[in-house]
C-alpha cells in the first residue's frame, strides 16, 4: 500500500454502532449475553478462541458501510483481546459460528441477507433462534457451508450439533441452551458460575475456620502438656527435697 494509501486508510471512521437497539426485547438482550458468558466460560482455557456478540463486522477494507452486526459469534485463530469492532481484514479469520437472536422484525434480514453474506464470508456455521417462538414455530434453525452455501441441518428434537463448536445446541422450548456431548451437561450459566463460585469460596472459609480451629487445639493441647510436664517436674523436685531432708 502506497503511503497516501496508507493516509487515506487511516482517515477512514469505522462506526461501533449502526444506530440499531442491540437487542429487540430484554428477552432477546439477556439470551445474547447468556450464550456470550457461557461460551466465554466454556472456551477460556483456549488462547486463540474468540467469543462475543453485539458487535459491528466489517468486511470491505476502505468501505464504512460494508458491515454487519453479529449477535453472538465464535472464532477460531484470533486472540481473546477487547475489541470495539472487527475489522474482518485486519483479523485474518472469518466467525466460524454466528447465532442470529432472530424477531419478527429482523426475521426476513436474518433468514436472507445475512444468511447470504455469511456464506460469501465463510462462516461455517449459522444459527437462527426465535425466543418467542413468533416466526419460528420450530424455535431453533441451523445452517452448514458446504460448498460455499448454506445447507440447512435437520434439528432433531430440538437439537442440532454444532460440528465447528464441538457442543450440542438444543431448544428447551422455553430457551436456547449449549450441551457438552462429552458430559451430557448443559454449559452452565452465568448464575450457575456465580453460585458454584460462592459455594466454593463457603467451603473454603469453612475448611480455613476448621483448619484455624483445628491449630488452636493443637495448640491448646500442647500447652496443657507443657503445663502438666511442669507441674510433674515441680512435683519431682519437691519429693527428692523432702526425701533429702529424712
Amino acid at each position: 500500500m502506497s503511503l497516501r494509501n496508507k493516509a487515506v486508510a487511516r482517515e477512514i471512521y469505522y462506526p461501533e454502532t449502526d444506530g440499531e437497539p442491540m437487542a429487540e426485547t430484554d428477552l432477546h438482550r439477556n439470551l445474547m449475553a447468556e450464550l456470550i458468558s457461557e461460551l466465554e466460560t466454556f472456551f477460556q482455557d483456549d488462547p486463540e478462541v474468540y467469543v462475543s456478540g453485539n458487535l459491528l463486522l466489517y468486511y470491505v477494507e476502505g468501505d464504512p458501510h460494508k458491515s454487519v452486526a453479529l449477535d453472538v459469534f465464535v472464532v477460531r485463530g484470533v486472540g481473546k483481546h477487547e475489541r470495539r469492532i472487527y475489522k474482518l481484514w485486519e483479523e485474518g479469520s472469518t466467525p466460524d459460528v454466528v447465532f442470529e437472536i432472530s424477531s419478527r422484525k429482523t426475521a426476513l434480514k436474518d433468514a436472507q441477507q445475512k444468511s447470504q453474506l455469511y456464506a460469501r464470508l465463510g462462516v461455517r456455521e449459522y444459527l437462527l433462534y426465535d425466543p418467542e417462538y413468533d416466526w419460528m414455530p420450530d424455535g431453533l434453525a441451523a445452517l452448514r457451508l458446504e460448498g460455499g452455501q448454506f445447507v440447512e441441518i435437520e434439528v432433531k428434537d430440538g437439537v442440532v450439533r454444532s460440528e465447528a463448536l464441538g457442543l450440542d445446541v438444543v431448544d428447551t422450548s422455553e430457551t436456547l441452551r449449549l450441551r457438552d456431548p462429552q458430559t451430557g451437561r448443559f454449559l452452565a450459566t452465568k448464575q450457575e458460575v456465580i453460585e458454584a463460585q460462592q459455594q466454593a469460596e463457603a467451603a473454603r472459609q469453612q475448611a480455613e475456620a476448621a483448619r484455624q480451629q483445628a491449630e488452636a487445639r493443637a495448640l491448646a493441647e500442647a500447652e496443657a502438656r507443657e503445663k502438666a510436664e511442669a507441674e510433674l517436674a515441680r512435683l519431682r523436685e519437691e519429693l527428692a527435697r523432702l526425701r533429702s531432708q529424712t
